[in-house]
């Protein structure tokens, strides 16, 4: 019998691992990116590029909100 599924969930997680000093930060990390990404992320084979660059504007206005950031151009 060969364990494929837990060794591929476990590379998986070392790989969303690298980079943080212990266990809980990345959890508290991808806690809250889990949030935010999707927010980011509209579904590309639903619109053409056009469409896809207003959606993306607004969303990043709709962050830029709601994170009270204030871009001077």
């Amino acid at each position: 019998m060969t364990r494929t599924r837990p060794v591929v969930n476990t590379r998986q997680r070392e790989r969303a691992m690298k980079g943080f000093r212990s266990v809980g930060a990345a959890q508290r990390f991808l806690a809250a990116f889990s949030r935010i990404s999707p927010h980011f992320r509209p579904p590309r084979h639903r619109m053409n590029a056009t469409d896809r660059r207003t959606e993306i504007r607004a969303r990043f206005q709709v962050w830029n909100q709601v994170t009270e950031l204030r871009i001077t151009a």
